[in-house]
């Protein structure tokens, strides 16, 4: 316990799944935590369950001002932010690229890519100040080993990698480490969207392309973002940590 004593975290899409584990067990090791997403009563109910030490936001990352207001109601609620956690994602369903429309095109590049930029704009200069911080992305196994219909997501999520590792050596002066998370398929909301549709033939499937033979959870990216968030890995910066089961093997 205590491993992230005295520090602030940021989570967007924190209401669930993934974002929830991360915010659920930064708190656990003594972060007082901002719980952000789009969807207010999940992140009211998050944050309220977490209890003293946590604060909500609605937040809708796409959006520059959203991540401003974020921004203030952290310093104003905790007066830093040690880490800020882009966790927040949407894809479009598994199928040909060519069936995505645009209006779903422009969605996976704003929460997926933009949301990255924004944050950036709002919380290095804070990071800056206080003398150094920690940014978090949640990117994909997609990133790396892409699987047929999920083009534009997967594309998304490789500009976040290089964008991580980008950043990494241009924050580094700063001391603000910058990394990111390549989890395999999980246990969240998107998963029928991943899978094109939520059977057990689907999953079979899934689960056999996956070693260690099961699907990611919150509670494994959890562990893994914790370490990373950490002081622990003080001397890790730009990498795009595999957490999957042996997928990208």
């Amino acid at each position: 316990m205590g491993r992230l004593k005295d520090k602030v975290a940021v989570v967007t899409g924190g209401a669930s799944g993934f974002g929830e584990g991360m915010a659920r067990r930064f708190a656990e090791e003594g972060a007082q935590v901002v719980v952000a997403d789009l969807n207010a009563k999940g992140a009211e109910r998050v944050a309220g369950e977490i209890g003293n030490g946590a604060i909500w936001t609605r937040s809708d990352v796409s959006q520059r001002s959203a991540l401003e207001e974020m921004k203030d109601a952290a310093l104003k609620a905790f007066g830093r932010i040690d880490i800020m956690v882009n966790n927040a994602g949407f894809t479009h369903r598994n199928g040909d690229m060519l069936e995505v429309d645009e209006e779903t095109f422009d969605l996976i590049t704003a929460v997926n890519m933009k949301a990255i930029y924004h944050a950036a704009l709002a919380v290095v200069p804070v990071m800056e100040k206080q003398g150094g911080g920690v940014i978090l992305t949640t990117a994909s196994t997609a990133g790396l080993r892409p699987r047929p219909g999920l083009t534009w997501y997967n594309a998304s999520k490789g500009w976040a990698i290089t964008a991580t590792k980008s950043m990494a050596v241009e924050l580094a002066p700063k001391n603000i480490r910058v990394n990111c998370l390549c989890p395999v398929a999980g246990e969240t909301g998107m998963l029928a969207r991943f899978m094109g549709e939520d059977t057990p033939e689907m999953r079979a499937k899934f689960h056999a392309s996956i070693p260690l033979g099961r699907l990611s959870t919150p509670l494994d990216i959890a562990n893994a973002a914790l370490w990373l968030a950490s002081d622990e890995a003080a001397f890790i910066t730009g990498v795009a940590l595999e957490v999957d089961g042996g997928r990208c093997i």
